[in-house]
């Protein structure tokens, strides 16, 4: 039996639209690091006790178990704080916070690296990197971090429609379903800029990051249809279905998984990957440039992809590891929602979330406060 899954608060208020620092392009303007890294600051670490480790993360993303483990194997303390948005985190960082293990999705890893702000990361010094990058041809060399140079990947999911089965019966399979006029009133969608405008782009056949202003246009319009029929935004997806706030709702994949160890019966529930495309995100393990014990951290990634934490981690947080031999473990958890596996054909579908130019990033910006306001 599973361990029960505590309420999932880990991507809880996720929001994109940070002004400023939403709207760095690509080539990582807008981080500005207390002072500039030399060479010797992104070196990649020995593996090595070096120090308590200083973790920055979604909350309740970690089985605590492996926390404990981690402590009285290497005689360290896990020193933990807790970020509810990627421009938080960020803004940490920026701040001059020192963390040693962080953990960016795939296009805010692009930005940290690409703006000097990670260390390098010596695949030699993870004794189970092969059970990650060579099971996964595609996280040996992914688009944000080309050779996986400065992260391994923590987690992968991707977005779909959660549904009351019980309440609503069969669904179509396509992100239409959200216009059911059953669920009127009983709908959410996530409070998150990319995940909505991403859905009405794929609804219309369009670029899930498309920053183009007629693009736009035509999502805001969309979206203006559904908007009336909205019990409103929120990213508490599975405990909104448990406790009937809502019919149907845009959900992670990792969350609803979640929900399975929540459910009394889980056959009350659906979960579907949308026809039109449904969007990809990996979570990353990091390390800032400026970590005070970058050492520790790279033991700390290593303990992590050990099998046994694997299995504890995948049931505890409903989010799949790119980690050879998880696959049956995940499977096993998630067989009443099949459509939560993320396989190859998936990562290479190209739906994952891309970083912009500051122009393309600030109309995202002023399209999601239309959405928003209705």
């Amino acid at each position: 039996m599973s361990p029960e899954v505590p309420p999932s608060t880990r991507r809880a208020l996720l929001r994109a639209g940070a002004g400023g620092l939403l709207g760095a392009a690509v080539a990582g303007c807008g981080f500005m690091p207390a002072k500039t890294p030399d060479a010797k600051d992104l070196a990649p670490p020995r593996a090595r006790v070096d120090g308590d480790l200083v973790y920055f993360n979604w909350a309740d993303y970690v089985d605590p178990s492996v926390f404990k483990g981690f402590e009285k194997e290497y005689g360290v303390k896990v020193v933990q704080s807790n970020f509810d948005s990627m421009e938080g985190m960020v803004a940490k960082l920026n701040a001059g916070n020192r963390y040693d293990v962080i953990f960016p999705s795939a296009k805010w890893a692009q930005r940290l690296a690409r703006g000097g702000r990670l260390r390098r990361i010596d695949h030699s010094q993870i004794t189970r990197a092969k059970d990650v990058f060579g099971a996964y041809p595609y996280f040996a060399d992914p688009w944000y971090d080309p050779g996986s140079a400065h992260t391994v990947p923590f987690t992968a999911y991707k977005t779909g429609i959660g549904w009351r089965r019980d309440r609503l019966g069969d669904l179509s399979g396509s992100w239409r379903d959200l216009w059911n006029d059953a669920a009127r009133g009983k709908v959410f969608l996530l409070d998150d800029r990319d995940e909505v405008l991403g859905m009405g782009a794929l609804e219309l056949g369009l670029d899930v990051s498309t920053g183009d202003s007629g693009d736009l246009d035509r999502i805001t319009r969309l979206l203006a249809g559904l908007r009336p029929r909205l019990r409103g935004f929120s990213s508490d997806s599975y405990n909104n279905l448990l406790n009937g706030n809502a019919l149907m709702t845009q959900a992670w994949s990792g969350d609803m998984a979640a929900m399975l160890n929540q459910a009394k019966d889980p056959s009350v529930f659906g979960f579907e990957a949308p026809k039109e495309g449904t969007p990809i995100n990996s979570d990353c393990y990091a390390i800032p440039w400026n970590a005070p014990h970058p050492g520790t951290a790279m033991l700390f990634i290593d303990y992590m992809l050990r099998p046994e934490n694997v299995k504890k981690n995948i049931e505890y947080i409903g989010y799949p590891m790119p980690v050879a031999g998880s696959e049956k473990v995940y499977a096993a958890l998630v067989e009443p929602f099949p459509e939560c596996l993320v396989t190859e054909a998936d990562l290479k579908a190209d739906l994952f979330f891309r970083n912009g130019s500051r122009t393309a990033e600030d109309a995202r910006d002023t399209a999601w406060t239309h959405v928003k306001a209705g």
